[in-house]
């Protein structure tokens, strides 16, 4: 297996060494930062972060910062999703898109004030995109990367090792909401959110400075929880079908093939850039759109690569992330599947690197 060269323009992030001291067997780049994606094996990992608590490194979802009188303004500009509602102290799943309502990244909107937003956002340059937008338009905003990284608390004792860390009260942060904690003299907004179904939250650590004390301390007071260093599993994302923008769904794609249409409000999202062509769109509805599909299979390849979804010698779509799943006892994916062959119980075939398997198109996963 290849390795990655390290240089100054691939980062290493302020928890690099706890990873390292953790025993991290992989990495991917993301955000042009290491993100790690296994630890003791992909299953191992999975059983683990279902069954306890685990500490993950994801300083890769980078922040845009938008503040200033126009921000709000701005980042309304970026997305079909209506925003006036949001109150700060909120988060908010949004699809961003360019002109043609293509998607460019579905980051959460963090509100820390009516003049100051964090985007927190997939794999992509859409900090470019921002900049760009503020100077066509002349907003009176100030953009930039901070020094924020996010660091995940995932799985059914996380609410009992933050509570060790940052005291009781984190227990009561509903779910897309966040709160200011004080760790050794330092705030901290904690959102409950994060890249997996089993509960957590997301701490963003401003300063990488404090960096691994926070990890530290989070190892050592959930020792006798069996907190693991852990990473966005594989198998667990596609389950659950939690998207992977570049992955399962481009620029290529609307929000609304992509299964997001429930966060767009592109009718009311006055200002949205994309606004006029999701309209027409939204008329017609979709030809494609993501959809779970269940394999037959008892081992799956990685899924690298696009495999052909295929109907009979028709190929009504494609299969963008697959993965063997321990307790659903086959493979499970995530495809963009036509409409004609989108419903469920429909029967298809995938073909991958190592061969055709029958696949169907699922109703139970992703519930």
């Amino acid at each position: 297996m290849a390795l990655i060269s390290p240089s100054r323009r691939l980062r290493r992030t302020p928890f690099s060494e706890g990873v390292e001291a953790a025993g991290v067997s992989a990495y991917t780049v993301y955000n042009r930062m290491l993100l790690p994606t296994v630890f003791r094996s992909m299953e191992e990992d999975y059983h683990h972060l279902k069954s306890a608590v685990q500490v993950w490194d994801v300083a890769c979802e980078r922040q845009v910062e938008v503040r200033g009188p126009d921000a709000a303004k701005l980042v309304q500009m970026l997305t079909p999703r209506d925003l006036r509602g949001m109150l700060p102290g909120q988060c908010y799943y949004v699809p961003m898109v360019d002109e043609t309502g293509g998607m460019l990244n579905d980051p959460v909107a963090v509100k820390l004030a009516e003049d100051r937003w964090w985007i927190s956002i997939a794999d992509s340059d859409l900090l470019l995109w921002v900049k760009g937008i503020a100077y066509g338009y002349r907003l009176d905003v100030l953009i930039d990367e901070p020094d924020v990284s996010p660091l995940a608390v995932q799985g059914p004792k996380a609410d009992d090792l933050m509570a060790r860390v940052f005291g009781d009260a984190v227990r009561d942060i509903r779910f897309f909401r966040f709160g200011h904690f004080d760790f050794q003299g330092r705030n901290m907004v904690i959102a409950r959110s994060g890249y997996s179904k089993q509960g957590g939250f997301e701490i963003y650590v401003e300063g990488s400075d404090i960096g691994m004390p926070l990890w530290d301390a989070l190892m050592e007071a959930g020792r006798d929880l069996d907190v693991y260093a852990g990473c966005p599993n594989g198998i667990e994302r596609v389950e659950a079908g939690l998207l992977s923008y570049g992955n399962d769904m481009t620029a290529q794609n609307t929000p609304h093939e992509a299964g997001l249409g429930r966060f767009c409000n592109t009718a009311t999202a006055i200002g949205c850039i994309g606004r006029d062509a999701l309209l027409r769109v939204a008329k017609e509805g979709p030809i494609k759109q993501v959809r779970p599909i269940a394999i037959d299979s008892k081992t799956l390849p990685r899924c690298d690569r696009p495999w052909a979804l295929m109907a009979g010698d028709t190929r009504v779509g494609q299969v963008t992330s697959a993965a063997q799943s321990p307790d659903f006892g086959c493979g499970v994916g995530i495809g963009m599947v036509r409409m004609t062959h989108w419903e469920a119980a429909t029967a298809l075939h995938v073909v991958t690197q190592d061969g055709t398997f029958p696949a169907v198109v699922n109703d139970k996963f992703w519930l």
